[in-house]
């Protein structure tokens, strides 16, 4: 397997629950010389102390969303983040809660903007993956996280390129590393539905 080299970069994952994140971040940093997986905020703030509800609550939403802000800002390059602050804006938005009205969207657009790429993991037929657990919500997530990319309601993307893996499972990391390459290179959202699947 070839290891490819794109140094410096900041590259973040984000995604409904059960869509195989995290099994990407460690594919992807596998492949990339020198970098290094940034665990998703649940499994910091577990390892930190935090007991969260079962299911999550809102509250458990919003103190992820304040961890990944923090890693964002924490870490540097040649990183590959286990979700962004995205994700935790869409599960707010599909438990009925204004983002707008839980956290300063400047300092969210701040840290989006230190990403030099996004991956977006939906729900999609071809995701061959174990059913996830609260399938109801994470529609809820799926719908919420693409709207708040394409429609950009908070402007978090301007300028952001975006890739939405929506091809077979087994592709997933063969069409990131294409997207990485200069001479391919994924476009923002404001451009449109990006599939290089």
């Amino acid at each position: 397997m070839t290891t490819s080299t794109h140094t410096g970069r900041r590259i973040g994952v984000s995604g409904p629950h059960g869509t195989g994140k995290t099994t990407l971040v460690e594919e992807l940093c596998a492949r990339l010389d020198g970098y290094t997986p940034i665990d998703e905020p649940y499994v910091l703030l577990e390892e930190e102390g935090y007991e969260f509800e079962y299911p999550p609550s809102v509250a458990d939403y919003r103190a992820q969303l304040r961890r990944s802000l923090r890693s964002l800002h924490d870490s540097g390059s040649g990183v590959v983040f286990d979700r962004t602050p995205l994700d935790f804006l869409a599960y707010l938005t599909a438990c009925g809660v204004d983002p707008e009205d839980t956290v300063d969207v400047d300092l969210v657009r701040s840290a989006m903007a230190t990403l030099d790429l996004l991956i977006v993991v939906p729900i999609t037929d071809d995701t061959e993956l174990p059913p996830a657990e609260f399938p109801q919500l994470g529609a809820a997530v799926n719908h919420a996280l693409l709207e708040l990319v394409y429609d950009d309601p908070l402007q978090l993307f301007e300028g952001l390129p975006v890739v939405e893996l929506t091809g077979p499972v087994d592709r997933r990391v063969e069409t990131v590393l294409a997207a990485l390459r200069p001479d391919v290179g994924p476009r923002s959202p404001s451009a449109g539905q990006t599939d290089l699947s």
